[in-house]
């Protein structure tokens, strides 16, 4: 800030994916969907297996957000994305459209969500990835959208790459979007420990040592892809780094925290309502920009 470094990245996050039971998958007979239109016909399948396709955590307003952010950055390019993000376009403008007609089709089936929409926002995060994967082949939902931080919340009996899955998150326009998120560790009263601590967790033996738990990824590329603990997490950790300049950082938390990380306010709210009633897409777009003009001072 100002030219004055106050902490470091220690841990990133690819928030472009999407976690499945496997044995679900299995007895639907369906297939890791690589485009939208693949998607939304991988939830028919599942849900005419008699299982509900999504789990989404809509108590939590950024959980939405990042469905949002990963629709939008696929469909609407990383331009537009960068320009959205800095407000520099309205988020009345067509883009944004576009992606909240998108998310519509899944967002407006309610029997494509575990619980419908006033279930979903009842469900916190962690309770959206564990009911994915307990329950047998009859949980209460099929797929999560979910960072690979939701590791961490799927039960130890499950085991990751066979019980557990994930697929990138499908192209909605040209390319599959790569969403990444960021936790900084930052010194708020300096001396030389703290500049010592820092100085470690910003090495690549202190992302080493993290790494082996799971759930985590290393900001640092110079941590070797053999330190995550399975082939799963490695092929995430692998994701993030060939996406070049293509990545993007998570919108919402670009935002003033008003917009873009406030509970109960701003785009989680909006988001919550929009997943209530997404036939009021003009609304949402009026609302949203209502709320972004305020929070960035134009």
């Amino acid at each position: 800030m100002g030219g004055k470094e106050y902490g470091v990245y220690y841990k990133a996050a690819n928030k472009s994916l999407i976690w499945y039971n496997n044995q679900v998958f299995e007895n639907a007979g369906a297939s890791e969907p690589e485009t939208w239109p693949d998607l939304l016909n991988t939830a028919q399948t599942v849900y005419d297996s008699g299982v509900t396709p999504f789990s989404v955590g809509g108590a939590e307003g950024w959980t939405l957000t990042d469905w949002f952010e990963n629709v939008y950055l696929s469909q609407a390019g990383p331009e537009k994305y960068d320009q959205l993000a800095q407000h520099k376009i309205k988020w009345t403008d067509p883009s944004v459209k576009d992606a909240l007609t998108t998310l519509a089709q899944v967002w407006g089936k309610p029997d494509y969500i575990a619980g419908g929409a006033n279930g979903a926002l009842q469900v916190d995060f962690p309770a959206s990835v564990t009911q994915v994967f307990t329950g047998g082949d009859q949980p209460k939902a099929a797929m999560v959208a979910a960072g690979d931080f939701a590791q961490v919340n799927i039960p130890s009996t499950m085991k990751i790459g066979t019980d557990a899955k994930v697929f990138p998150f499908p192209a909605v326009g040209d390319n599959g979007p790569v969403v990444s998120g960021g936790d900084a560790a930052v010194i708020l009263e300096d001396s030389k420990g703290a500049q010592a601590l820092a100085t470690w967790l910003a090495s690549p033996d202190a992302a080493q040592i993290q790494a082996k738990l799971g759930g985590y990824l290393s900001p640092n590329k110079n941590v070797p892809n053999s330190a995550y603990p399975n082939a799963v997490q490695q092929k995430i950790a692998k994701a993030l780094i060939d996406a070049g300049d293509d990545f993007r950082f998570d919108m919402s938390d670009q935002a003033p925290q008003a917009f873009g990380g406030t509970p109960g306010k701003g785009e989680w709210k909006i988001l919550q309502d929009f997943l209530k009633n997404p036939k009021d897409i003009a609304g949402t777009q009026a609302k949203l920009e209502a709320e972004a003009a305020a929070a960035y001072g134009d």
